[in-house]
C-alpha cells in the first residue's frame, strides 16, 4: 500500500497492506492521529499531526486495520434514482415518475416527482431538483434559527460530500449535504440547528450543545437517526 502525504512524498508499507485503500494527510490542525472513512472515495483517511513519525502512523494503521476494513464494507454501493422509486423529501413521500413527453424538467404533483426527458438523464435531473429545493428550504430554516440567537447566515450552499452532513465557517457561510433533504424532518431540523449554533459557538462545548437544544427539540433523535441511517442516503450518487 502506498501512503500519500500532502507534501507529495510517498512511502511504502508491507505488502500485506496492499489491499487496504488508505490516504494519509499531514495536518497542522490535528493534535492526534485521526481516522475516518471517505465514503465518496471509498477509502480510509488518516490525518496526522506534524510531530507524529511515519513509524507511529504505520503502527496506528496496523492497530486499526480491522476497524478500517469493517467500515469500508459498510459503505453502501452507489445508487441512482430510477423510475418508480419512492423517496422522502422534507418529510413528504413522493414516487418518481418518468414522463418522457412532459415539458418543464421536474415537477412535483400529487405525490409524484414527474421527470421529463430521456430516461438516461432521470437520475441527474432528480438530483439537481433536490439540490434546488434543498437550497431554498434550508436557507429559510437556517435564517429563521439564526435570528433566534441573534446571528446572521451569510450564505447557504449545497455540497456533494459523502462524509459530512454540514459545516459552518467563521464567515457565516453554511454548507449542507443535499442528501439531507431525504432524511426525516427531525433529522433535518437537528442538522440545521447544529450548523446554525456554530455561528455563535465555533466548537462543541457545553454552551454549543445548549444552543443546539434551544434551537430544536430533536437534537437527540435527529443526531441518532443520522448516525444509524445516514449511510443509506450517502449511497445516492
Amino acid at each position: 500500500m502506498k501512503i500519500t502525504l500532502l507534501t507529495g512524498k510517498t512511502f511504502e508499507i508491507e505488502k500485506e497492506f496492499a489491499d487496504l485503500p488508505l490516504k494519509v494527510v499531514k495536518s497542522t490542525r490535528c493534535r492526534r492521529l485521526l481516522l475516518r472513512i471517505d465514503a465518496k472515495e471509498r477509502c480510509a483517511v488518516l490525518s496526522i499531526p506534524p510531530q507524529i513519525s511515519s513509524k507511529r502512523a504505520i503502527k496506528f494503521i496496523e492497530e486499526n486495520r480491522a476497524w478500517i476494513e469493517a467500515h469500508l464494507l459498510a459503505v453502501p454501493v452507489g445508487r441512482k434514482f430510477t423510475n418508480g422509486d419512492i423517496i422522502n423529501l422534507f418529510g413528504q413521500t413522493y414516487q418518481i415518475k418518468h414522463c418522457p413527453e412532459q415539458r418543464g424538467g421536474v415537477v412535483l404533483e400529487e405525490g409524484y416527482i414527474q421527470v421529463s426527458g430521456e430516461a438516461e438523464f432521470l437520475s441527474r435531473r432528480v438530483r439537481d431538483f433536490i439540490k434546488k429545493e434543498s437550497l431554498q428550504k434550508l436557507t429559510e430554516i437556517s435564517q429563521e434559527k439564526a435570528q433566534k440567537i441573534g446571528c446572521r447566515v451569510k450564505k447557504v450552499t449545497m455540497k456533494d460530500t459523502k462524509s459530512r452532513w454540514g459545516s459552518c465557517s467563521t464567515l457565516g457561510n453554511i454548507n449542507y449535504n443535499w442528501r439531507i433533504a431525504m432524511a426525516p424532518k427531525e433529522a433535518i431540523d437537528y442538522l440545521v440547528a447544529h450548523e446554525v449554533a456554530h455561528l455563535r459557538h465555533p466548537d462543541h462545548s457545553c454552551d454549543f450543545w445548549k444552543c443546539v437544544n434551544a434551537l430544536t427539540p430533536y437534537a437527540e433523535s435527529g443526531r441518532r437517526w443520522l448516525k444509524q441511517n445516514g449511510n443509506l442516503l450517502f449511497a445516492y450518487d
